[in-house]
């Protein structure tokens, strides 16, 4: 990529108002303007203007539904670029110990645009290394291993085209509030399909977070050895 298109990128993305946006388009969601408008405090004539230049820009895409537009992420690839940025730079400790509930909700788990990131997720995913179901696999990869196979076809989870070994199945994501890997890519979000289908996990409508629930508790308790009392709040 030439230095034009970073630039070009990295001041889209620095506005205020659009990196709003895009952080509330983050997990995958689909909004229209006036709802993005309200989320980043502005007027619907500024948010349209800022709308179009990430459309330009090439971050947004739209789609029309009768008489309504609605904005969503251009792909998984600009999520990821806003969770690098995120954990460019130390957490401070203000931020790990904040007592506000909807920061503490987002640290402990939230959508990451497919898959799960947070407490919860880091969690999970050292569990899956620890009992060998992945393994690290080249730079910032996971790969699924026989056994981890087996598992995911006990749990009753179709992995489908996830082929064992491959690599590309299974990415490392760094989570900005953690500082550590999560698992990411096509098996990331098959296990957050999977944990939302199960009702083991609900999605916030307003917000990024997730909330476990107490059957999800008692499963992740049963198939992860994730303890509830050990990985952070409700």
């Amino acid at each position: 990529m030439g230095q034009h298109n970073i630039s070009s990128v990295a001041h889209l993305i620095a506005e205020p108002v659009r990196s709003v946006i895009l952080i509330t388009l983050a997990d995958g969601s689909a909004m229209s303007a006036g709802a993005l408008a309200e989320a980043a405090g502005v007027t619907a004539q500024t948010a349209s203007s800022h709308l179009s230049k990430l459309l330009d820009g090439g971050l947004l895409s739209v789609e029309s539904k009768g008489r309504h537009r609605y904005y969503r992420l251009a792909g998984a690839h600009v999520s990821h670029v806003l969770e690098s940025l995120a954990s460019v730079g130390p957490v401070t400790p203000a931020w790990r110990t904040t007592p506000n509930r909807s920061a503490q909700a987002l640290r402990f788990a939230r959508c990451c645009y497919d898959h799960l990131a947070g407490q919860i997720s880091i969690a999970v995913t050292q569990s899956m290394l620890t009992r060998g179901f992945v393994v690290e696999a080249g730079e910032r990869h996971y790969a699924l291993t026989p056994p981890g196979c087996a598992w995911l076809q006990q749990l009753g989870i179709d992995i489908g085209d996830l082929a064992v070994g491959q690599a590309e199945q299974g990415r490392q994501c760094l989570d900005w509030t953690e500082r550590q890997y999560h698992l990411a890519g096509p098996l990331g979000a098959r296990l957050m399909d999977a944990f939302l289908a199960w009702g083991w996990m609900r999605r916030s409508p307003a917000t990024r977070s997730v909330t476990v629930t107490a059957l999800g508790w008692e499963g992740l308790r049963k198939h992860f050895g994730v303890e509830r009392e050990t990985c952070g709040p409700d």
